[in-house]
């Protein structure tokens, strides 16, 4: 506690764990462990061992949904260095059939890995992909050429919508170019985010679907989005992480 000699006021500075009941230590170890891999229970049964009054599992889950948004607002006003190529796909996370499944549709450089923009909905549609094409044109102005994405007929209004299509411009000069892959046809994979994809499907294989709001879900798929950029290093780029290239 610190004291001030004018105002005569005591003061706490916020650290961003004020009034949390815990130590730092355990509440970003708790987060750690769980975008590693660990489930909620399996992070309690492991504070276990090492913290005399442990934490439930649903006091895990509060942290990782509120430090998620707390870092996330820091990270979604960085300005990037990226190449000329933006990857952009979209899966499915859960079952149709469920109340709690979602589409998550991201971003990402092709040169640095970096993802640079995600979103979880729940529906697909041109109004979501806009959003997710709007955070990335914010975070990297014009220094994107190319934007490749899959068959879906919504990607090129979009991509008109936010970044303007080359050959749609009136002098042909200015704007980005839609690079289509379907790979339906034999055209091949968007092979680098759909890496991505796979990495999120090993995660988030055990989830079942988000049992909670669209908001607690996009706060955990933002977290994760922040662990793949500044805390995973990735053997393609030399056990460096996204955010150091980026």
């Amino acid at each position: 506690r610190y004291f001030c000699k004018e105002c005569s006021h005591r003061f706490v500075i916020d650290d961003g764990f004020f009034r949390m009941r815990n130590s730092p230590l355990k509440i970003t170890q708790s987060v750690d462990l769980f975008f590693r891999g660990a489930s909620t229970r399996g992070v309690q049964q492991h504070l276990a061992m090492f913290f005399p009054h442990n934490s439930s599992h649903m006091t895990i889950y509060r942290w990782i949904v509120k430090y998620s948004k707390k870092i996330s607002k820091f990270t979604e006003k960085l300005k990037l260095k990226v190449g000329k190529e933006l990857q952009i796909d979209e899966m499915e996370i859960g079952s149709r059939k469920s109340k709690y499944n979602g589409w998550f549709i991201d971003a990402i450089d092709s040169k640095t890995r970096f993802m640079v923009s995600s979103a979880f909905k729940k529906h697909r549609d041109l109004n979501e992909v806009k959003e997710v094409l709007g955070k990335a044109k914010y975070k990297t102005e014009n220094q994107f050429e190319i934007i490749t994405s899959d068959g879906w007929l919504a990607y090129p209004k979009a991509i008109q919508k936010t970044f303007v299509l080359k050959d749609k411009s009136n002098t042909r000069r200015y704007g980005v170019t839609h690079n289509k892959v379907n790979a339906s046809q034999g055209e091949g994979f968007n092979y680098k985010i759909e890496r991505l994809h796979n990495s999120v499907r090993h995660r988030i294989k055990t989830f079942r679907g988000f049992h909670g709001s669209l908001k607690s879900a996009n706060a955990i798929m933002k977290g994760y989005e922040i662990h793949y950029n500044f805390i995973r290093p990735h053997l393609a780029l030399k056990n460096k992480t996204p955010s150091e290239l980026a």
